[in-house]
């Protein structure tokens, strides 16, 4: 359970059974020249996606998933591998990751400096966002280094001792590819962006990849996560957090 679970944790995936939609996918004009990355903009909001995951061991794991998010605030997610059935519930926030596991019963509480000493991973609020919605990792500023080849921009940041490769497209101006590694190699992560929706007239990931490399107490773990957004919905009503223990 410790693979999924921690899997799930690296780019916070979440869960309820739904209906799909159709989605309509975003067409970029190709003109953005200088490097302009675009953001997601939202107050509030919601998402529902379908998620497989497949452990080193060879098992392969899926379901379902509900997210909702306050923007730089709150981050809230059930996940479930079918009927309804609820098998894990999160809520972070700027200073804490909460776990609820309803069924390997191992639940987490702790600060995300906790998380990064016991598993080897150094997380954040600003960059689950960022992963999620195939933002830039971090603001560009002068100690990143930037280059255009062809129609891509590709950028390289080290923040906190990790090292973010990113490829941005200039047709949308979002991630497409990110590639980070941890400077000591305790863990790495690669998120391929293949497809965009539009959400909100704007570009929203439509399907995701993610090949992660974490530690734990037996060793290094590999675990590979396949997420298709079946809704995003960007919004600026309020929307509740529930949590409990």
């Amino acid at each position: 359970m410790n693979r999924l679970f921690i899997g799930l944790l690296t780019v916070l995936v979440i869960s309820m059974t739904s209906c799909a939609r159709k989605i309509v996918l975003y067409e970029g004009d190709g003109q953005m020249e200088e490097f302009q990355p675009v953001e997601a903009q939202y107050d509030y909001i919601s998402a529902k996606a379908k998620i497989v995951i497949e452990e080193e061991n060879g098992k392969v794991t899926r379901g379902s998933l509900s997210l909702r998010a306050k923007k730089d605030s709150v981050l809230w997610f059930t996940m479930s591998p079918g009927m309804g059935m609820e098998a894990i519930r999160g809520f972070f926030t700027q200073e804490r990751i909460q776990i609820r596991d309803r069924i390997g019963n191992e639940n987490i509480n702790l600060t995300y400096a906790e998380f990064e000493q016991f598993y080897g991973l150094k997380l954040s609020l600003e960059l689950f966002q960022n992963v999620l919605w195939a933002n830039v990792p971090f603001e560009f500023d002068y100690q990143d280094r930037l280059l255009r080849i062809g129609r891509k921009f590709e950028l390289t940041q080290v923040r906190d001792k990790v090292r973010y490769f990113s490829k941005i497209e200039t047709s949308h101006g979002k991630v497409s590819e990110l590639v980070s590694n941890s400077l000591d190699d305790r863990g790495s992560m690669l998120a391929s962006f293949p497809k965009f929706q539009n959400a909100g007239s704007q570009p929203f990931p439509a399907e995701v990849l993610f090949k992660l490399a974490y530690q734990l107490p037996g060793g290094t773990q590999n675990t590979i996560i396949h997420l298709e957004w079946t809704s995003i919905d960007p919004n600026s009503e309020s929307l509740s957090f529930p949590f409990r223990f």
